[in-house]
């Protein structure tokens, strides 16, 4: 038996440009499916994140910021939820929703197009 050295771990493979604009904005878009369960617009996005962030700086901007952001409406959510016993939570919820909506397509746009962009209205838990 040969003794040999250990190969060293695979590093990732950088995207090109194309690929990294398409897997920032499908984490932006990852988070659709997961919208019926509060939680579950959170888990897409940070799967996607944390396995294609090495690959691309771009991308990874794109990650944190959609992270960020559906946790952010997750909160806002659980809170309009919380406050449909004072009658106002009726209509933020719908407001949460529509800005949610609104700001992830946006968002998704602007990562296809090659284009940095922050989510306003975001709490920043991971920098």
């Amino acid at each position: 038996m040969e003794n040999r050295p250990p190969t060293p771990p695979l590093s990732p493979v950088p995207f090109s440009e194309s690929d990294a604009r398409l897997w920032a904005m499908l984490t932006h878009l990852s988070a659709l499916p997961g919208s019926l369960v509060v939680i579950g617009s959170i888990v897409l996005p940070l799967v996607i994140w944390r396995i294609q962030k090495e690959k691309s700086a771009f991308v990874d901007f794109h990650g944190k910021e959609a992270v960020n952001f559906n946790i952010t409406m997750a909160l806002a959510a659980a809170i309009s939820v919380i406050l449909v016993f004072l009658l106002i939570g009726i209509f933020l919820i719908w407001l949460v929703g529509a800005v949610w909506l609104i700001f992830t397509l946006i968002a998704a746009i602007k990562a296809n197009n090659g284009e940095y962009y922050r989510y306003p209205l975001t709490i920043r838990f991971i920098k």
